[in-house]
């Protein structure tokens, strides 16, 4: 069984989250896409390292992760606040 499966995120949560943040029915690379799309895999991580504490490669990856988030709201902030602040309330971050 390979670690790395049981950690993505399914096809149809995938499609579900960017159904739900998309700006039109073709939109996939929009900053709010890809943060929504990389809290589900900061979230299903979390969930991971519960379980699995001494798992410092996947860590590694979890705060490339995290990182890439924090540039993505930063560009959004800077550019839509409007949007930037939609999308921080609909994902309960940034508390």
């Amino acid at each position: 069984m390979a670690l790395g499966h049981e950690m993505a995120i399914t096809k149809e949560k995938k499609h579900e989250i960017i159904g739900t943040f998309a700006r039109d029915g073709h939109d996939t690379g929009s900053p709010e896409v890809q943060v929504a799309l990389l809290t589900a895999r900061i979230n299903d991580l979390t969930e991971h390292f519960k379980t699995h504490a001494k798992d410092h490669a996947s860590r590694r990856g979890l705060l490339m992760m995290v990182s890439k988030r924090s540039g993505l709201l930063k560009y959004l902030r800077l550019h839509d606040r409007k949007k930037y602040l939609e999308v921080i309330n609909r994902l309960g971050i940034r508390k």
